[in-house]
């Protein structure tokens, strides 16, 4: 038996589908020895982030180059010669840009419903009409949908997208590195980013879809004396596109009370979770919300949005606030902040949670769907 994963998206343009596409690559050939894995993957691809080395050197794993972009119209007929030549049973593609016709076969990961619900937040929003056509056609063709949460399975459902194919909802997973850290690490990393004193955290991007205009306000609305005792720190990666945050800070007079980090390193990222008096998400739409639970694993006591698939993955590990209410938001964050003894519970629970969401299951349950398709024959 032979399946291909589609590694093109192991590189540095993708980070959160990167990091699903490469836990998937670590976990499922140790899962099925019986089965030789091909590893997709773009030589010329940028990849700062993943170390491939190891994946490849498993005794079921082959690499196979392909030239062909994610974007590109060429992997329509690439990867269909290649797969053919391959002899490959199934293909998983992780995102939606996928060969829509191939001699195996098809499972696509669909994680979000972006394009049709927030086209803002896409890339080239005027192209939203192409992407969202682009969804449709991966769910009409491939065999199966893979989802990563309940959350999206009903906008599928809701869109008319998982009736034909069907559709498996998988929870992704959180690796062992995020978890408590030593205190004396978190004191140099938060001395070498200049965080001095206690802080609040945020970490994503900031595209209209994650509120972080709204989380602005409400850390307005916050008591001064809290404000003058903690920052906001709002890390990730930043979208040129969108300037408002710093026009905002500037016209409510927050100054030195926010402050914008930019991108974290994968080697520090425990360390400025753990390191956060609190933890604060509070996006209006995710198909999944890996950031919430990376902070619930390193103990950041957690206030998260409670809409799409976020209730689901905090539990009742975290505080949940109504996003589009700013009076919500900064109620969540000054209760954090003043009651001592909740982020103790809190802390403890979100470690709890983080618990039960693994890679190893989510490459366990991945495989399954592999089985239940491949066994329906040809």
């Amino acid at each position: 038996m032979r399946i291909a994963l589609d590694g093109r998206y192991i590189q540095d343009h993708f980070p959160g589908i990167g990091r699903y596409t490469y836990e998937l690559a670590r976990h499922l050939p140790p899962l099925a020895p019986e089965i030789e894995f091909l590893l997709l993957r773009n030589p010329g691809a940028p990849n700062s982030r993943f170390a491939l080395d190891g994946i490849l050197a498993g005794p079921n794993v082959r690499e196979v180059p392909v030239q062909a972009t994610p974007f590109g119209l060429r992997q329509q007929w690439e990867l269909r010669r290649t797969l053919g030549r391959q002899a490959v049973h199934l293909y998983h593609s992780p995102y939606y840009l996928m060969p829509y016709a191939l001699p195996c076969k098809t499972v696509a990961t669909i994680h979000d419903l972006i394009p049709s619900r927030f086209p803002g937040s896409l890339p080239q929003p005027r192209l939203a009409p192409v992407y969202s056509a682009l969804v449709r056609l991966c769910a009409r063709r491939a065999d199966h949908l893979i989802v990563d949460s309940d959350a999206t399975l009903a906008d599928l459902a809701h869109d008319g997208l998982s009736a034909r194919t069907g559709a498996t909802r998988v929870y992704l997973g959180v690796e062992p590195r995020f978890g408590p850290q030593p205190p004396d690490e978190v004191a140099r990393h938060l001395a070498r980013a200049g965080l001095a004193g206690p802080y609040v955290l945020y970490l994503g991007i900031n595209k209209p879809h994650k509120n972080l205009l709204a989380l602005l306000r409400a850390w307005a609305q916050v008591a001064a004396p809290l404000r003058q005792e903690h920052t906001l720190a709002l890390a990730g990666h930043q979208d040129a596109r969108y300037t408002e945050g710093h026009d905002l800070v500037e016209s409510l007079g927050l100054g030195e009370s926010v402050r914008f980090v930019g991108g974290v390193s994968e080697a520090d990222l425990p360390l400025l979770y753990a390191g956060a008096t609190c933890f604060v998400f509070p996006s209006l739409y995710e198909g999944f919300g890996l950031p919430i639970l990376e902070a619930l694993a390193c103990g950041a006591p957690v206030a998260c949005s409670n809409v799409s698939s976020m209730p689901e993955v905090a539990g009742d590990a975290a505080l949940l606030f109504d996003p589009t209410s700013e009076g919500e938001i900064a109620a969540a964050l000054t209760r954090l902040l003043t009651d001592e003894a909740l982020r103790g519970r809190l802390a403890e629970r979100g470690r709890a949670q983080a618990r039960a969401f693994t890679w190893e299951r989510t490459a366990a349950e991945t495989l399954g769907v592999y089985r239940r398709l491949l066994s329906r024959g040809a």
